[in-house]
């Protein structure tokens, strides 16, 4: 069982558009969960599911907006919210930014998108692309578009339309990995962990049928062929078009793509990790009137505080360069006069933040970088109250992953037998990448 009604209400509570699906919760109910949010905010017990006698208020808040689910009985939680989150994917790709005005705005196409993706309290047409075969923003085409319902709607490939056409005819893989790592000043790792997406960009005619193959241990363990060189995955999430059953079987990833954009299948792998970027930092104090930063001076030289950045040994080759690189150095919030030199890129002050931070356009694998910054303060004792916060990095190193996840195939099956291009591009990105210094 799902919603009984949705209800999408401004900061205030007041509702702006509505959609009763069953009939069996009175719309007015809807009354009582602004003063219920407020009460239990105030008491400290605020929960993403709220009731009101035999009313229960299912919430979400995105924007200036609050999405509002209610039923009377023992709902599918999980159902409904995944409904509620994807409601709001579904008008974000329509208005770009989902937030009161969009709503004001697109009042006749919001009810009509609410009254196409849930039929009498169950979730039905979910893909916006879908949805926009047969709703349009644009009012003057609406009569040229009639009422014609696609016929994915009623297919059982309902994430593709047929008669789709290309000229030529291509797949383009992105395997994208984000490194989440918590490194301690002694140079331990904390916390680590690898999070990674598969997304396609899919250019092809008719219905075809693509498998993929990745050096999964588990496939390679069924296949007799070892764990040289293979990558266990966890926490595996397909996109819909996958079969299931298939992959359950004999681990074969088997769909009929949607068209265009689309998240195939994401992952995660709790492995060990070393620093891909790795901070050296070193602060001395003079008096109570400075600061500085510094790496690998020379001999005697006495500054205040180093900072050697260089790539871990070992991670990937030298011939691997990170793109974009920016880290993030801390420094007391009272610090003033900031002063500059660096062997590569660019520093610069964020007061706003009270950070440096080090621009450097191109890192290659194996180099080493040095960055100074000098700072005066009103009291040095300041920054031992506070406490140092951790260095956080940011980067992308193209043609390149962690794990060391391969695209061994893409197989791609059509009864009119066109051939067909797969381009493969990996590319490994810092997520919530922070290195301690005390």
């Amino acid at each position: 069982m799902s919603a009984s009604a949705v209800f999408i209400l401004d900061v205030k509570g007041k509702p702006l558009i509505s959609r009763n699906y069953k009939g069996d919760v009175a719309m007015s109910k809807i009354e009582h969960f602004m003063p219920l949010l407020v009460q239990r905010e105030e008491e400290g017990a605020l929960a993403p599911l709220l009731s009101h006698g035999e009313v229960h208020f299912l919430w979400i808040k995105h924007s200036n907006l609050y999405l509002v689910a209610t039923t009377s009985k023992n709902a599918n939680a999980s159902l409904v919210y995944s409904f509620l989150y994807k409601t709001i994917e579904v008008f974000c790709e329509y208005f770009k930014e989902l937030e009161e005005e969009s709503i004001r705005d697109n009042f006749v196409i919001v009810y009509e998108l609410l009254d196409e993706l849930m039929d009498f309290g169950f979730p039905q047409t979910t893909d916006s692309k879908i949805l926009q075969e047969y709703i349009t923003q644009q009012s003057n085409k609406l009569e040229t578009c009639k009422s014609r319902v696609p016929p994915t709607v009623t297919n059982a490939v309902s994430w593709r339309s047929e008669g789709i056409k290309y000229k030529k005819n291509e797949v383009f893989i992105d395997v994208i990995e984000s490194v989440n790592l918590l490194v301690n000043a002694n140079g331990s790792v904390l916390l680590s962990e690898i999070v990674g997406t598969i997304k396609l960009k899919v250019f092809l005619s008719g219905m075809p049928e693509l498998r993929l193959g990745l050096n999964d241990r588990v496939l390679f363990e069924l296949t007799g062929r070892g764990k040289n060189k293979s990558v266990e995955l966890e926490d595996v999430k397909f996109h819909q078009c996958v079969r299931l059953s298939r992959f359950d079987n004999d681990r074969t990833i088997s769909f009929i793509p949607p068209d265009g954009d689309f998240e195939l299948m994401s992952y995660r792998l709790s492995t060990q990790v070393k620093p891909l970027i790795w901070i050296e930092s070193v602060i001395e104090k003079f008096s109570h009137s400075r600061v500085e930063i510094h790496g690998q001076g020379p001999l005697g030289e006495r500054l205040l505080t180093i900072h050697d950045f260089r790539w871990a040994k070992g991670q990937f080759k030298k011939q691997s360069v990170a793109n974009g690189v920016e880290i993030a150095v801390p420094v007391p919030s009272d610090a003033d006069s900031p002063r500059f030199k660096t062997s590569v890129g660019s520093a610069k002050y964020v007061p706003e933040r009270n950070v440096v931070i080090w621009s450097i356009k191109s890192f290659p694998g194996g180099k080493e970088y040095l960055m100074r910054a000098h700072f005066g303060l009103p009291s040095v004792e300041k920054e031992e109250v506070e406490g140092r916060p951790p260095i956080g990095v940011k980067f992308e190193i193209p043609y390149f992953t962690v794990s060391g996840i391969q695209v061994r195939y893409m197989k791609i099956i059509e009864k009119s037998g066109y051939q067909a291009l797969p381009w493969v591009r990996y590319i490994t990105q810092s997520g919530d990448y922070q290195l301690r210094t005390s």
